[in-house]
């Protein structure tokens, strides 16, 4: 139990600290967060719990394929608050949706050309 408390105050450490610089430097808070922190956190997490090689592998293969679906997020928020005038709650639930959307096409066509993760 002690080691799950470690994992989980140490990852909202590092969250917390990445919003908190990126309200002051946004391009520095932007670095940070397009950092793949939590993959790693938990690659690191899975290996230090003795997980076997070959599901960590997965692991990095599976967040590769589905980091894709994920970036159109990134153009399609500011897009709607910008240019549509959309303000932010319903700018993030229509990107949040986009991005749910785009991971079960991304998984179906992964599947349909083998690609198991």
């Amino acid at each position: 139990m002690t080691w799950f408390i470690v994992k989980v105050l140490l990852t909202a450490v590092i969250i917390v600290a990445v919003s908190e610089i990126g309200k002051i430097n946004s391009f520095v808070g932007s670095v940070l967060a397009s950092l793949p922190l939590v993959s790693t956190l938990g690659m690191i997490w899975m290996h230090l719990e003795k997980t076997p090689i070959a599901k960590i592998t997965a692991h990095s293969t599976g967040v590769f394929w589905m980091v894709l679906p994920s970036l159109p997020m990134f153009l399609l928020l500011p897009w709607l608050i910008d240019r549509q005038r959309w303000s932010f709650y319903p700018s993030l639930t229509a990107c949040l949706a986009t991005t749910a959307a785009l991971y079960f096409i991304t998984a179906a066509v992964l599947r349909r050309y083998g690609i198991l993760i």
